[in-house]
């Protein structure tokens, strides 16, 4: 049994039905008190000055009720000689030894009702007429007080259950609700992931395509080059239309994320090792130099699972983007290795620009290294990225089972 707390400060609940519980207790113990007197009386188990005294007792304690909510220890130190010494406040007085029992810890309630069964017993001895049973009648009242108290205790270990319950209720909904935050905040770092590593692929080239097709239109305006033909105007615009139009809708795609009911993810955004060649090819078709090499076989990368092969084309195409932003028209290195059991190895490679760039610098937003680094050891591996000897290499190494 734990001591708990005190309840007096606790309302049981509303101020209208704690009214209405008053009234009610009051009534019923002043109307039980009458009667008991009465009959007491009749039978003439009360001496002379007992008969007096009784009711105004009596009433002492039933008017004391009205405090019992706030201050229950002192309404029980306050009833005692009311309890002990009428008989019609014993109804009063088994309000007051539950109210105790419910409202004040455990054990200074048990201190005070053995002090109201101590004082019962005598009581009920002086108060035996001739005709009375006193041993029978301290009997009844120390079982009518026990009763009271148990009843009382009840009620207390009821309230402290639903105060816990709801204080468990409380903390599991709190608990839920951080759950829910960090859950969209991974949603939200995950998907500005994607769309940073899916658009900042295709933003790139674009502008590198139009920042070729107005440098070659202001040297002809200088006439410090040829002019673009027709034919050179026209491809270079079909392929900023071509990616303007990819990235429109792999950006479609990532937003179909925020409004999908069910899992998954639009099968484009969940690129394969296959796809690098189709990234290469796209990067080459902007004026890109790019070596591409890989030493894995087809038939064994495609028992990896689907994110270390989005892993993978990930790191490819940042390391391209990053190289398309930072040394332009420098020549690119990527190179795929690895087998069961060893990992696999995706590397990119480039030599550092030493010269100014010409026009606009492409825009980025500085986290894409970040966010690849994360993604990277998600799926338990790690990347690098190293600039020595005017080279800068990315590097990221992913486990891979033995088959």
């Amino acid at each position: 049994m734990t001591d708990g707390p005190d309840l007096a400060a606790l309302p049981a609940g509303s101020a209208v039905r704690d009214r209405v519980v008053d009234v009610a207790l009051f009534g019923v113990a002043v109307l039980l008190g009458m009667v008991a007197f009465g009959v007491t009386k009749e039978q003439g188990d009360l001496p002379g000055w007992a008969v007096e005294l009784d009711p105004l007792l009596g009433l002492a304690a039933c008017l004391a009720l009205w405090w019992r909510r706030r201050h229950p220890l002192a309404v029980a130190v306050i009833g005692l000689p009311a309890v002990a010494l009428a008989t019609s406040a014993l109804p009063a007085g088994a309000v007051i030894v539950a109210s105790l029992a419910l409202r004040v810890r455990w054990r200074r309630a048990l201190q005070v009702l053995g002090v109201y069964l101590v004082s019962v017993v005598p009581s009920g001895l002086l108060l035996s007429g001739a005709d009375g049973s006193p041993w029978f009648d301290a009997a009844f009242s120390l079982a009518y007080l026990l009763a009271a108290f148990a009843w009382g205790h009840a009620l207390r270990s009821r309230r402290l259950l639903v105060e816990r319950l709801r204080a468990d209720a409380e903390r599991a909904r709190a608990d839920h609700e951080r759950r829910l935050a960090e859950a969209r905040r991974g949603e939200r770092q995950a998907i500005a992931r994607e769309m940073h590593d899916v658009l900042a692929h295709r933003i790139s080239l674009l502008s590198v395509h139009a920042g070729a097709l107005a440098y070659r239109t202001r040297q002809a305006q200088a006439h410090a080059g040829p002019a673009l033909s027709s034919a050179e105007v026209a491809q270079s615009a079909e392929v900023i239309r071509g990616n303007a139009h990819e990235a429109v809708k792999e950006l479609q795609e990532v937003l179909l994320l925020l409004r999908a009911e069910e899992g998954g993810e639009p099968a484009s955004l969940l690129p394969r090792i296959e796809d690098i060649g189709g990234l290469v090819a796209d990067a080459r078709a902007g004026g890109q130099q790019v070596d591409f090499r890989t030493g894995l076989a087809a038939d064994i990368v495609r028992d990896l699972r689907v994110q270390v092969h989005r892993t993978v084309f990930r790191v490819a195409q940042e390391g391209l983007t990053n190289a398309r932003k930072h040394a332009p028209g420098i020549p690119v290195v990527v190179r795929l290795s690895g087998e069961p059991g060893d990992g696999l190895t995706v590397e990119v490679r480039n030599a550092l620009s030493t010269s100014p760039h010409s026009g606009e610098p492409i825009p980025g937003t500085g986290a894409g290294l970040t966010g690849l680094a994360e993604r990277v050891r998600l799926d338990g591996g790690t990347l690098d990225h190293t600039a020595a000897d005017g080279t800068f290499t990315l590097r990221a190494r992913l486990p891979w089972p033995a088959r």
